[in-house]
């Protein structure tokens, strides 16, 4: 993993760039518009980025290891990640920092440690006893490739197999290897010609530590002497070995083949198998070998005391069950059972009563690793059910298209959605509690409720509580249905504009307070949702379809077409007149067949069943115009306290009152400017070579291959063969990422606004089709606010802040009736205010604060259950519904001012109102361009919080606009990543870091301070539960003699040293720490002298080597790290 290097503003740079703009600001503005001073309380050092906790399933795992006494289980990635769960809310990520792929992991039984090897062949030693484990060592095999390894329980001798056949013996405590080698020559039959392949599995006779049992890929099965360095006997069988397993006597064991058969073994009768089954193969009546399967890829075998042994495993189906599902087979006496699973399976692990090898196994349990799921069966009930899984490991369980986070929640919004989200478990599951709960919880610092909002490819919303470092799925809403499933002939086409996903949510709009939600998806279609503790039967879904049309007049090319003139919209003006249409459209409907005023869904027509949680208000869907598809939604806000909810895309904008279910507003976005348009768009018209098929209103003359692209969905992925490679890429790169956060070539194509020249103009070539649509300017940030819409204004008043993606901002002023009857009776009134402001980039934020520097928040109304009993409820909500305004302007005097907050992809402004002088200006990037702006409260103040697209996280003071904090964080590798980063209150922060895995990150410093104590531990004291008792037989007792045997085979004295060249060690950086932090531990006594020898060190030469070594890795630390990290040495958050 790379460490960050943290670059802080120095507070003496801070003063210098705050003093150099304030005589910017001097030179701005003359002396007497000076704006009054604000004291700010937030500095530099309050500022500090660190990840905290991962949540999620781990993508892409490998490997797969539990920990039967500390009850751990351990799953490594492709990636080189590590995740460690506990009991629910005890999970730990880590990541190797090669970032090669975990090919298998060993605990150290009980002693809190875990080896890792790795496919670039490195072994690492893991210290657990760390709330953030680290490295104690590490060994890189040098000449041979690792593929199996395997850890005897009490043992610090590991065995590593390798690809040429050898085992290596590996000492754990110092992580070098032992001089004893077992070669593959010397352990096959002298007379065998051929080499046995890979060692493929590694394990020591249960009764007789002394025998080693090694598997080759070929077929052959060595049981090797360790004393007397010679093979006792070899088994061999035609077909490939997958893996092998013992009884607990140690006189049978149990191999599983490529050929889709189980072979059982007496140790004393090598010539052939005891017992071959094929658990999936056909019986053929003549006696004939059944015929081959699917290879076995894994099998256990586990006793009981008082009935049958267990056989399981996975894989094996016969050829001819085409389509079934990847498969789990569990035999039990005469009982064999096919669980099928959901995804292909990566390991299993079967979870037993006893950690000795020797002792009848008892399982209870298997674990399961999916390829994208994690399950786990009781075998303890009749039937196998499974656990309900506790860990929060579904946030894929659809694709994740977009994300919201909020901090600091009200305190009765978490115990609300659990108690409706409680109605949607599924039933079913086993009665037991979920057996892996090994480690204690971290101490929760944070007092304040946390809530992540995802939505989904499949339409799915899913409410989080993300309270205090953990996750758990507290709701979810499906989206989907309100819609019609149906695909008849003559409804396919109406979702067919979307490839696979018509439902995906794009944007999430919510109100806390209120509780009303607000979605945008894919298909142009915008649904509003109130929240509701009863269940309600909706007769009629209520809808609205909405036109919305992108107009220039065409006064230079009389050959172009011409849209139809757009319907005045109701209580707004159309500064910009449109000529009547003066020669036939492809856009009109007409009896050529395009199609014309209908919505890309269709909205189910019989009544809804609608259960307690959020029921839907109010549907509204953008409508095909002349053959056209509708663009997607770019921006959304809804408002509680107006009644009033807005969208905008591409193509202009529109406002609906949700409470009369009237469309207020329905402008193109030119329109929205009124005479005031700084572009001179009238002589150009985008659709210069519109074609006969019905292109339709985007500038393309690649006919309708664009338009279906801007509907797709943003997680599928599929190009179009008209466009050429590099130019569907960069579509697809722009399109899908939400709010149209967009590359840097089309901002650098953006009109510098600063000087008004022509270059919007200019860019509108047919030549760049695909940047062409992007330059067309779509609405990218809505706020609904209570303050100064014009320059004259005396007091402040309700209106609507709109940004659009060429880095203008517009004020429309809004004129409510009268709460109570009059609002449900009386329009609201809205129109542009005149007032245009311009920054460079789009605009992606906008906020207020009052005169003080107190942000003002959009006004709400309280949450209230809507469905009381009928009669009495039209009157109470009617008196009732009086909007409750936050804002504290209404209480202020009249000459006050506020500030708005203008956050774009190149810069931010803070203007005065209502004067509406520039106070302050940041720019914030030059060569790129920010992704994701938030203005969030930190620490009883606020500031603007920006990720930019070359990977960093910046802070901004406010008013000021002081740089705080700029760190580089990470690129802009993917979409997923605009897509989903969001920062929240309390400095906390997330985005999607793989498609099934939250990254949570902080840059308060506080939360970095605090978070060694709400981590939880994984490692806990427990006693090694008791050998079995069983005196009489040779080598049982874990004691001492046992170890004493295994250091005189493989100890140096007897051994001799390892080839130098043939593996190199590296010490870890958790070395020094780890080690301390390991002895503090309270262990049995076995681990504490194994531990006191670690720190010592067995030999001197080691020693020294070692302690220099540590040395350099601790200064290396302390170099890299901020100095305030130098007080909390347990801190190892650069790791990570």
């Amino acid at each position: 993993m790379r460490k960050f290097n943290i670059r802080k503003v120095l507070d003496g740079l801070t003063a210098g760039s705050s003093s150099a703009s304030q005589q910017q600001q001097q030179q701005q503005h003359p002396a007497g518009n000076r704006e009054p001073e604000i004291q700010e309380t937030l500095q530099s050092e309050h500022f500090q980025l660190c990840k905290t906790v991962r949540h999620g399933f781990p993508y892409q795992p490998s490997a797969l290891a539990f920990d039967p006494v500390q009850k751990i289980l351990a799953v490594g990635t492709q990636t080189g990640a590590l995740r460690l769960f506990g009991r629910p809310g005890v999970e730990c990520y880590c990541q190797h920092d090669s970032g090669a792929a975990v090919i298998q992991l060993q605990f150290l039984i009980n002693e809190g440690a875990l080896v890792s090897a790795l496919a670039d062949d490195t072994l690492h030693l893991w210290n657990l006893r760390q709330k953030r484990p680290a490295i104690l060592h590490s060994l890189k095999f040098c000449r041979e490739r690792v593929t199996f390894c395997h850890l005897p329980f009490q043992s610090k001798w590991l065995y590593v197999g390798t690809e040429r056949g050898n085992i290596h013996i590996v000492n754990v405590e110092s992580f070098t290897l032992s001089g004893y080698v077992i070669m593959w020559n010397k352990a096959i039959e002298l007379s065998s010609k051929s080499h046995p392949g890979p060692v493929v599995h590694i394990s020591d006779n249960p009764m007789d530590e002394g025998k080693l049992l090694i598997g080759f890929e070929s077929g052959t099965v060595v049981l090797w002497d360790l004393k007397s360095k010679k093979a006792d006997y070899r088994y061999t069988y035609d077909e490939a070995i997958h893996s092998v397993a013992w009884h607990h006597e140690g006189k049978q064991f149990i191999c599983s083949h490529s050929d889709g058969t189980l072979t059982i073994w007496n140790v004393r009768s090598p010539a052939k198998p005891v017992q071959t089954i094929t658990p999936h193969g056909k019986q053929l009546k003549d006696g004939k070998k059944p015929e081959p399967c699917k290879p076995i890829l894994k099998v256990e075998f586990k006793t009981t005391r008082s009935g049958e042994p267990f056989i399981i495993l996975s894989g094996g189906l016969s050829y001819d069950t085409v389509g079934r599902r990847p498969c789990l087979t569990v035999m039990h006496g005469k009982s064999t059972a096919v669980l099928e699973m959901d995804y292909s399976i990566v390991d299993f692990l079967t979870l037993c009563e006893t950690p000795y090898p020797n002792d009848f196994q008892e399982p209870y349990a298997v674990v399961v690793l999916l390829e994208k799921d994690l399950v786990l069966i009781d075998l303890a009930q009749n039937g196998y059910p499974i656990f309900e899984n506790p860990y929060p490991l579904s946030i894929h369980e659809s694709p994740v298209t977009c994300c919201e986070y909020f901090a600091d929640c009200p305190v009765d919004l978490i115990p609300a959605l659990y108690s409706v989200g409680a109605r949607q478990k599924r039933q079913g599951y086993s009665k037991k509690e979920w057996p892996i709960n090994g480690g204690n919880w971290g101490l929760g610092a944070q007092s304040y409720s946390e809530i992540i909002i995802t939505g989904h490819a499949d339409g799915s919303v899913k409410f989080w509580d993300a309270s205090a470092i953990n996750l758990q799925v507290l709701y979810k809403l499906k989206t989907s249905k309100v819609f019609e499933k149906s695909r008849n002939k003559d409804d396919k086409p109406n979702t067919d504009i979307v490839d696979e996903d018509p439902y995906a949510i794009q944007i999430i709009s919510w109100c806390p307070e209120s509780r009303m939600l607000c979605i945008a998806g894919v298909s142009a279609h915008v649904i509003i949702y109130r929240f509701s503790k009863q269940e309600v039967i909706t007769e009629v879904i209520p809808m609205l379809e909405v036109r919305l049309l992108y107009e220039i007049s065409d006064v230079e090319s009389p050959e172009g077409d011409q849209a139809p003139p757009l319907p005045t919209p109701v209580g707004s003006a159309n500064p910009q007149p449109i000529p009547p249409q003066s020669h036939p459209s492809t856009s009109s409907s007409s009896s050529d067949g395009l199609r014309d005023n209908v919505p890309c869904l269709k909205v189910k027509n019989s009544p809804l069943k609608q259960s307690p949680g959020y029921q839907t208000e109010l549907v509204i869907q953008l409508v095909w115009v002349g053959g056209e598809p509708p663009q997607q939604i770019t921006s959304l806000a809804v408002n509680s306290s107006y009644g009033l909810v807005v969208f905008g895309n591409c193509n202009g904008i529109a406002m609906v009152d949700y409470l009369q279910k009237a469309v207020l507003l329905n402008l193109g976005t030119i329109e929205l400017y009124g005479s005031n348009d700084p572009y001179r768009r009238e002589p150009r018209s985008p659709r210069k070579s519109r074609q006969p098929s019905g292109a339709g209103l985007c500038d393309i003359s690649e006919g309708t291959v664009v338009p279906e692209d801007r509907c797709k969905s943003p997680t599928s992925g599929s190009s179009s063969p008209h466009n050429s490679d590099d130019e569907q890429k960069m579509n697809n790169f722009i399109e899908k990422a939400k709010m149209s956060r967009k590359l840097s070539l089309p901002t650098d194509l953006k009109p510098d606004l600063d000087i008004k020249d022509n270059s919007f103009s200019r860019s509108r070539s047919s030549s760049v089709t695909s940047i062409d649509k992007e330059t067309r300017e779509a609405i990218s940030a809505l706020h609904f606010c209570e303050t100064f819409t014009r320059k004259a204004d005396s007091a402040p008043s309700r209106c609507l802040w709109v940004g659009t993606t060429l880095g203008t901002v517009l004020v429309i002023a809004l004129n409510l009736p009268p709460g109570g009857e009059q609002r449900l009776l009386q329009p609201v009134i809205v129109s542009p205010s005149g007032t245009i402001l311009r920054l460079k980039g789009a605009i992606l934020r906008m906020a207020f604060l009052d005169s003080t520097g107190c942000l003002v928040p959009p006004a709400y109304e309280s949450w209230k259950e809507h469905n009381v009993p009928e009669e009495k409820d039209e009157k109470e909500k009617l008196k009732k519904r009086r909007p409750v305004s936050v804002s504290p302007s209404s209480s202020q005097e009249i000459s006050e001012n506020q500030y708005a907050v203008i956050c774009s992809e190149k810069q931010a402004k803070v203007i005065s109102l209502p004067t509406q002088n520039c106070a302050y200006k940041q720019n914030i990037t030059e060569t790129s361009f920010v992704l994701r702006g938030d203005i969030v409260s930190l620490s009883n103040s606020i500031c603007l919080a920006c990720f930019c697209a070359n990977g960093h996280i910046m802070t901004f003071s406010l008013p000021s606009l002081r740089p705080l904090l700029d760190v580089y964080y990470l690129p802009l590798t993917n979409m997923r990543i605009a897509r989903t980063f969001c920062f929240t209150n309390n400095g906390q922060a997330l985005y999607l870091v793989s498609p099934t895995e939250i990254q949570r990150l902080t840059y308060s410093q506080e939360t970095c301070e605090n978070l060694q104590e709400m981590l939880g531990e994984l490692f806990t004291p427990v006693e090694t539960p008791e050998a079995p008792n069983r005196g009489f037989f040779k080598g049982l007792f874990g004691g001492g003699a046992q170890s004493l045997d295994r250091e005189e085979l493989f100890g140096e004295s007897s051994s001799g040293k390892a080839s130098r060249s043939l593996a190199q060690h590296i010490p870890g950086p958790g070395g020094i720490e780890g080690v301390k932090g390991a002895a503090s531990g309270v262990v049995g006594e076995l681990a504490r002298a194994r531990l006191a020898l670690d720190e010592r060190g067995q030999k001197l030469s080691d020693l020294e080597e070692r302690t220099a070594a540590m040395l350099s890795s601790a200064d290396s630390f302390s170099k890299h790290a901020h100095e305030m990290m130098l007080k909390y040495k347990d801190k190892k958050w650069y790791q990570f």
